[in-house]
């Protein structure tokens, strides 16, 4: 009786003892399974996608460097370490090298982009802009590549340079430089604007022996070649005015600028200029109604007012400090 009794204690702690050990092993499984994970195969994959997965399996990312590879496009994988199928704990480190793309690229065509687009491209192939020339086009317009050293499609090394030629647009046309000296502003004027030039500044300067309010100097000089939107300077010749406080009481003075439009149906565009100590600015630049009036003080101090109805100019008045 008492050996049976003691077969059946045994046999219930041989039981609970099996039991003990199989859900010990149980759980140590199930803890090992959550805190480890099988390092997937990076090679090949985008450094953005692989980032994204290493991040979701718990794992660190840490990138050794980067290199060259013909097999492997640019910012792809080229290398991992622990390698593809690998188990390793969750919060551990997976060590990669990213593809600098092939050491030789063919050379991207930037004919017809933008310098902007063109340096853009360059930068994303890993080449470098080299010496830039440009020259007048009639074909291409302004910014815009002409044409590129090396030619597109050639195998080139990453790092290299290209030298680009630019185009600077419509070659502007050529005039000769008209001669000025003696007119007044009110016939040099037009002559200036007719030859698609553009009026600067204006400067005065007195000579007894010549007419008054008469050009005695211009910049370029007559007969030189100049292109259309050249800006001209002018000295006229006028008194000095008078100094020390005669001259400042003298320029202390206002005249008196006053223009009635013609009448009509349409508004008509308006711009008064006004040029004083070779500094011009815009005093109207605007649509005018037709019999509308102008009236402006004007500063007397060597100052000249130009007036331009739709572009032509109509009127100009000198204002001396005297």
């Amino acid at each position: 009786m008492i050996s049976r009794i003691l077969k059946i204690a045994a046999l219930v702690f041989i039981f609970i003892l099996i039991v003990g050990v199989s859900a010990y092993l149980t759980l140590t499984l199930i803890i090992k399974s959550e805190d480890t994970v099988v390092v997937p195969d990076l090679v090949g994959k985008n450094v953005v996608y692989v980032l994204e997965l290493l991040t979701d399996l718990g794992l660190n990312t840490k990138v050794k460097g980067s290199e060259y590879s013909a097999d492997v496009p640019k910012n792809n994988v080229v290398f991992q370490e622990p390698e593809p199928g690998a188990e390793i704990k969750k919060g551990r480190d997976v060590r990669i090298i990213i593809s600098k793309g092939a050491k030789s690229i063919l050379m991207p065509n930037l004919k017809g982009l933008s310098i902007q687009q063109a340096r853009i491209i360059l930068e994303e192939n890993s080449l470098c802009q080299g010496e830039i020339s440009s020259t007048h086009s009639n074909n291409i317009k302004k910014d815009e590549i002409i044409a590129q050293v090396p030619s597109a499609g050639v195998m080139i090394t990453r790092g290299g340079c290209a030298n680009l030629l630019v185009s600077m647009g419509i070659r502007p046309r050529a005039y000769k430089m008209p001669d000025l000296k003696g007119l007044s502003l009110d016939s040099a004027i037009p002559l200036i604007e007719s030859s698609d030039l553009v009026l600067g500044k204006i400067k005065s300067l007195f000579h007894k022996d010549k007419p008054l309010n008469a050009i005695v100097d211009q910049e370029p000089l007559s007969g030189h070649c100049v292109t259309e939107k050249s800006v001209v300077s002018l000295v006229i010749n006028r008194r000095p005015g008078r100094k020390s406080q005669e001259y400042l009481h003298a320029a202390k003075g206002v005249g008196l600028f006053r223009y009635r439009l013609e009448n009509g149906f349409l508004k008509r565009r308006i711009r008064v200029r006004l040029n004083s100590f070779g500094v011009s600015n815009d005093l109207i630049d605007g649509f005018m109604k037709p019999g509308e009036e102008i009236w402006l003080l004007i500063p007397k101090n060597n100052a000249t007012v130009f007036l331009y109805v739709d572009g032509e100019l109509v009127k100009t008045q000198v204002y001396e400090a005297w």
